[in-house]
């Protein structure tokens, strides 16, 4: 029996469909082998010769279609897939296939076990699902259950990515939004929550002495998802992230460095297209412009503080908004300067690749819980802060991505 092609529609639901999640999906009635091996019965896909494996969870007994995805089959309920996806109940509604009636219980065999699987089969249209089966289980599992998203590490983002990979291709929005907001998290488009995504990343580092960068998924993994479910709002903090890495770790990565695949690791995960390839080398020169230009404006941070009256070179200290030593904090204000750049520029210290990370620990250098003046402290935190806050809005320029984020919510465009 020839099965029905249906191509997935561009234009369906709130967002538009990426071409690479336009594969066609296909239904047809049944039409498995059924060969006994020892006590037991297998299903075998007559065209692949390949044996088929029943979910162990996502298989009932009441269920009305089975899906099939590689070699696993779903036996699930058409009216909770028509419930929460726009396109399974667009199809549902097409007319199926004719039931072929060949096929006897008799002629494959008379075992109990075997019948009990045949029916089960050949009672149920089946659905061929171009997506991987690991895939296919964590979209239904959320349908079915809700979402339990975890902690946006490595295994989580296997998990998360492949419910909005799929909530976007059958135009589950609900889901879609539950999913990209998790995403965002990690992602964010804000400040405010780059730093909170950056104190978990040094958590882990403190519990497990490994890089943050082990906890987090691939940015380049991140980035490819982001083109391919049309997600525009991760693009910068992973491109960002990207960028702290050197071109030696990102195109040959050591085996315990963050970046690197194992060879059976999907292309998504270790390689970017030629366009976004040009968009890092960008972005990455114009970081690395910043961090110079940043410690060498760092000594008009003190510019701005007033001076006692008459001035004098002898310390004393200052609680107020008022410098009490303009001298002494010039000096000290141009061992900073040559300090920071020994550090990041010379010597290529951590954070030599990562200007928010160097601003922020310019703004600490005169603390001012230690420092004798207060107010030129003071003068360098607010300084740093306000030069993190120009830098985060300039990273999109930075990348030459399409359209900036927007500012607290995590939209998509």
């Amino acid at each position: 029996m020839e099965p029905l092609s249906l191509a997935i529609p561009s234009g369906s639901g709130s967002h538009p469909r990426p071409p690479s999640l336009k594969s066609p999906m296909q239904t047809k009635q049944a039409n498995f082998r059924y060969v006994r091996s020892g006590t037991s019965t297998v299903i075998v896909d007559p065209e692949t010769g390949h044996e088929l494996q029943p979910h162990a969870d996502l298989w009932f007994k009441d269920g009305s279609v089975i899906c099939q995805a590689e070699r696993t089959l779903f036996r699930v309920h058409i009216s909770q897939l028509s419930r929460h996806s726009a396109l399974f109940r667009d199809i549902f509604q097409l007319p199926q296939p004719a039931r072929s009636r060949s096929r006897s219980l008799s002629s494959v065999d008379t075992l109990d076990d075997t019948r009990a699987v045949l029916e089960e089969c050949e009672n149920c249209p089946v659905v061929f699902l171009h997506d991987g089966a690991d895939d296919v289980a964590h979209f239904l599992v959320a349908l079915y259950d809700g979402p339990n998203f975890g902690n946006n590490d490595q295994e989580d983002f296997q998990v998360v990515s492949g419910i909005l990979r799929l909530s976007t291709k059958y135009i589950v929005d609900s889901l879609r939004a539950k999913a990209l907001a998790h995403l965002c998290i990690a992602w964010p488009s804000t400040l405010k929550g780059w730093d909170a995504r950056e104190d978990v990343a040094r958590t882990f580092e403190m519990e497990t002495s490994a890089s943050g960068g082990h906890f987090y998924p691939s940015p380049i993994a991140v980035i490819n998802l982001s083109r391919e479910v049309s997600a525009p709002c991760l693009l910068p903090a992973a491109f960002y992230d990207l960028c702290r890495y050197s071109y030696a770790q990102i195109y040959e990565p050591a085996d315990d460095e963050p970046l690197f695949q194992a060879p059976s690791s999907p292309t998504t995960y270790s390689t970017l297209s030629p366009l976004d390839m040009q968009r890092l080398a960008l972005g990455k020169e114009a970081a690395q412009h910043n961090i110079t230009a940043l410690i060498q404006t760092m000594g008009h941070a003190q510019t701005h503080i007033r001076h006692a009256q008459p001035h004098t070179h002898v310390r004393k200290s200052s609680s107020g908004g008022v410098c009490v030593s303009a001298a002494a904090c010039r000096k000290d204000f141009s061992e900073l300067v040559d300090l920071a750049t020994q550090h990041y520029l010379f010597d290529r210290e951590r954070g030599h690749c990562d200007p928010l990370y160097v601003s922020e620990e310019l703004g600490q250098l005169k603390s001012a819980e230690f420092s004798e003046c207060k107010a030129c402290a003071k003068s360098l935190e607010t300084w740093a802060a306000r030069e993190r806050e120009k830098m985060w809005k300039m990273i999109p320029i930075w990348f030459r991505l399409e359209s900036p984020p927007v500012e607290g919510s995590p939209r998509v465009v």
